[in-house]
């Protein structure tokens, strides 16, 4: 009796402290946005109300030049895969919908405020005034730069406090600054769609964070730890969002003309391939032929990973084919053998299987763009295409296509050891005992940290 007392006073405790954490953490944090955003955030020349001015000084004729009717098309798109696509993504466990999609949202509008100032400071602040100026592919960057924590989120989804969320979200996106701006600007890396930057290092991160947080009694949530029937319905909403508008992911920040076409071209073809033998190969892993639906949530967006890098290169159509049936292929049988060795073997409880759909198509976007950019000739793409292409100017003017091949590759393990090395670090920070994490029993279960009101047929038979 004296146990269950003690246990049930240390579960009022821990509520208490959830109850007062993670509100004085979003007031505080909000109040430090604020604080940020009024000292160094400003309009950039194309947002601002001195754009008149602007336009009559270059002589632009018309405002269909502003760069915002270029890039807002994909950015709404990319903004519905983040909110949208990412969050019903992981509505696939039974209990763990409010979760999946609540906690997506909290941690996309955490990050992407942080972003735009980690970013800002790295990318575009002006030593002259020493202010950020942001404009609409500021905010593209920024989704991009959630992305990658969202990505590490799938890794623990079930297993964490919301609080520890935003610590590894503070950390994600600090981290993400920092190595994306040495592949992007130091190494000079191109990576229009963030098969290294974003995936490969989302994927590690959220790997090395969850092995930190290993739970050897993990199996007491076994119960809720599947799917039912219309859980996975709403899993593949997120898929089918994430899918469609996947090319604007991989084209939102290439340059315009050929090479935005280009990348979403690719994409297209290189997503559909991916269906087929994601198809195929979940149909001959099961001695029914039946499907799982697993590998079509997950397994399907596989190519999008893996085509981030490439996107813009001429890999061709046949090429972009290639690289989705590969992908298929690999991702699937991830989910198959993989998944399990990893939390078998080297005790990785990888809840949502994102080294299947991000880590490893990550890595293999990174080597499909390493060998197309050694590849690149200037009898395919042209003297001007291959300077547009691969930006050989100023200090890179004189770089060849084998040295941008070989910085493509430096640029992958970058994102690894950042991903891997930083996982472990936020690992042991959200592993110390002040954040109001879940009992091992008590995991994949909204109860903890929402109201979950039963479905009214419950009450109406509890009734008669």
């Amino acid at each position: 009796m004296s146990d269950v007392i003690y246990q049930d006073y240390f579960s009022r405790q821990k509520n208490t402290n959830i109850r007062l954490t993670l509100p004085v953490v979003c007031f505080v944090w909000q109040i430090a946005m604020i604080i940020l955003f009024g000292v160094f955030i400003r309009y950039d020349e194309e947002s601002d109300t001195h754009w008149v001015e602007t336009k009559a000084h270059d002589n632009i004729t018309s405002d269909i030049e502003n760069d915002f009717y270029f890039r807002y098309p994909s950015f709404q798109d990319v903004h519905v895969m983040i909110f949208v696509g990412f969050g019903f993504l992981m509505t696939f466990l039974k209990r763990y919908s409010f979760g999946a999609v609540g906690f997506n949202f909290l941690i996309a509008s955490f990050g992407l405020q942080w972003a735009l100032l980690m970013q800002g400071w790295f990318h575009s602040l002006d030593p002259q005034t020493g202010k950020i100026f942001i404009g609409v592919e500021s905010l593209i960057n920024a989704d991009f730069c959630v992305a990658g924590c969202l990505i590490a989120y799938g890794a623990v989804l079930g297993k964490v406090s919301p609080v520890q969320l935003l610590v590894m979200t503070l950390f994600g996106v600090t981290l993400f600054a920092v190595e994306e701006y040495i592949i992007l600007n130091l190494l000079h890396a191109r990576d229009a769609g963030g098969s290294m930057v974003i995936h490969t290092f989302g994927g590690y991160y959220g790997l090395a964070i969850s092995r930190v947080l290993y739970r050897p009694n993990l199996h007491q949530s076994k119960r809720m730890q599947g799917s039912v029937y219309h859980s996975d319905t709403f899993a593949m909403i997120g898929t089918l969002f994430l899918w469609m508008f996947w090319p604007s992911f991989n084209s939102a920040i290439t340059d315009h003309g050929d090479g935005q076409h280009r990348a979403v071209i690719n994409t297209y073809l290189c997503l559909a391939s991916t269906v087929l033998t994601t198809v195929a190969i979940s149909s001959l892993s099961q001695k029914t032929g039946k499907l799982d639906m697993v590998h079509i949530q997950n397994s399907t967006l596989a190519g999008g990973v893996a085509l981030g890098t490439a996107a813009e290169f001429m890999i061709s159509p046949y090429g972009a084919l290639i690289v989705g049936f590969f992908c298929g292929i690999i991702s699937t049988m991830g989910y198959i053998f993989i998944s399990p060795f990893l939390e078998k073997t080297l005790k990785i409880q990888d809840t949502c299987g994102i080294h299947n759909l991000h880590a490893m198509p990550g890595v293999i976007g990174g080597i499909v763009g390493a060998i197309t950019a050694a590849a690149a000739s200037e009898s395919v793409y042209g003297k001007q295409g291959l300077i547009n292409t691969f930006d050989f100017t100023g200090d890179f003017k004189d770089r060849t296509v084998l040295t941008q091949g070989g910085y493509q590759a430096a640029g992958m393990c970058v994102s690894i050891v950042f991903g891997v090395v930083g996982g472990a670090i936020v690992g042991s920070i959200l592993k110390l005992p002040i954040w109001g994490d879940p009992a091992d029993e008590n995991c994949f279960d909204d109860e903890v940290y929402w109201e979950v009101r039963e479905p009214a047929t419950h009450h109406l038979l509890f009734t008669i």
